[in-house]
């Protein structure tokens, strides 16, 4: 049997968010899964001992990750901690196991033991003891879900992430517009602001510890951000005219943005230490919704110098720009993928709506994501195997969740208003 390994998963690691600090008065999200895989594995997850609240979501988990079918009822063999029963799973045809238990120690923190079986290997892949404060379980249901994606896949899991959008609902006026955290299910939803009026572009810092967005509550568009565990934020950006589109550098000591103090709307720089603010881009054209490259030595922008709205990069070894996207009347809204290669934007074919579509940058392949229309805001998971978006169907806008493969997609609508300008926080 492999080694049993154990973590000690605390506060600080897990949580970013201090609940004293932020308002936990919150519209909830729910999923919906709107397409999944005709064919994937199967994995057994059978009821952790002791526990009502870990194994439902690692099973909902592993089922929403677009690769695998998990079930944990109606299963057709028994299995128990070190006693898989092998022969049965196998001859049910079912090639994967995960099995548990939770206990309550002295302190209120649980210990949740828990397995990962190959049956047709007949070896645990995984064998692990966890252990979380009482406060913490959702979230170590989570950590375990990446834990075991992560083994089956060789590619880490991003269940425990968490994603930010504006949420607006027209029938509260004094908070028609709320900035809200949630997991990526959906749950846990934290309200960072609320406003009557508009909050756009929300931004995270490469540590995830704080948020940048666009607020409009002085009449006039302006820049914050805001710390997460205190609550407290200051003004970056509140020149004359437009101020918009943050993006922080993979270091985090510098912010792009769009400003028109100098009449049109320009890409430019500010170092977050001096303040001090640098024009980077130059053009009787509109340059705005900059994105740093991951490795921080050129960014992507959306320009319309062409004629329509297109996506360039700009170097900043040599200060050159070039155009990324050619096909289609109209791309907008680029999000690059953690390695760099791909770019998820808002594409119209010509003659159609608004969809989003994946664009290899070396070779200049574009394939079309989505099978709605007005999509917008495409942000990339940090492992890069899904997209987060905002799309409407009938009546109401609402999130959705898509894998770059196109096999399996989920809705993630409001209980309340509707849901836009989704960003997928980094890890």
């Amino acid at each position: 049997m492999k080694m049993m390994h154990k973590h000690f998963l605390g506060l600080a690691m897990i949580a970013a968010i201090g609940p004293a600090f932020i308002s936990t008065a919150n519209a909830q999200l729910y999923f919906e899964i709107a397409k999944a895989p005709e064919r994937a594995p199967k994995i057994a997850i059978i009821p952790f001992s002791n526990d009502q609240a870990i194994y439902p979501v690692v099973e909902q988990d592993l089922n929403r990750s677009g690769r695998f079918t998990s079930a944990s009822k109606n299963l057709p063999a028994t299995a128990s901690l070190d006693n898989v029963n092998a022969e049965a799973w196998k001859a049910a045809g079912v090639p994967y196991v995960v099995l548990g238990d939770s206990k309550q120690n002295a302190d209120g923190s649980f210990s949740i033991r828990y397995q990962l079986y190959d049956v047709e290997k007949q070896n645990f892949l995984l064998n692990e003891l966890l252990t979380v404060p009482a406060s913490r379980i959702r979230s170590a249901a989570h950590m375990i879900s990446d834990t075991i994606y992560q083994a089956l896949t060789g590619i880490k899991g991003d269940f425990s992430g968490r994603i930010a959008y504006v949420l607006r609902n027209p029938a509260t006026p004094e908070q028609r517009y709320t900035l809200q955290i949630a997991d990526t299910d959906g749950e846990q939803p934290k309200t960072v602001l609320s406003s009557r009026d508009p909050i756009l572009s929300p931004a995270w810092t490469p540590d995830a510890k704080k948020i940048a967005y666009v607020s409009f509550e002085t009449k006039r568009p302006a820049i914050y951000v805001q710390d997460l565990a205190t609550g407290t934020r200051e003004k970056l950006a509140g020149f004359k005219g437009l101020n918009g589109a943050p993006s922080f550098s993979p270091d985090g000591k510098y912010m792009l943005f769009t400003a028109s103090m100098h009449d049109n709307p320009e890409i430019y720089q500010m170092d977050l230490t001096t303040r001090q603010v640098k024009r980077m881009t130059q053009d009787t054209a509109i340059d705005t919704e900059a994105r740093y490259a991951p490795d921080g030595k050129s960014f992507i922008f959306t320009s319309d110098r062409g004629g329509s709205a297109q996506i360039y990069r700009y170097t900043f070894a040599d200060e050159s720009t070039k155009r990324l996207t050619f096909r289609g009347a109209f791309n907008a809204r680029g999000s690059l993928s953690a390695d760099g290669q791909y770019v998820a934007l808002v594409h119209r074919p010509s003659g159609s709506n608004y969809k989003v579509a994946i664009q290899e940058i070396s070779t200049g392949v574009t394939n079309i994501l989505t099978p709605t229309s007005l999509d917008e805001s495409p942000s990339f998971s940090p492992n890069g195997q899904m997209v987060v978006y905002a799309t409407r169907e009938g009546n109401r806008g609402l999130l959705a969740i898509m894998s770059t493969d196109g096999r399996f997609r989920m809705n993630l609508p409001s209980e309340q208003g509707e849901v836009r300008e989704p960003a997928w926080a980094p890890k």
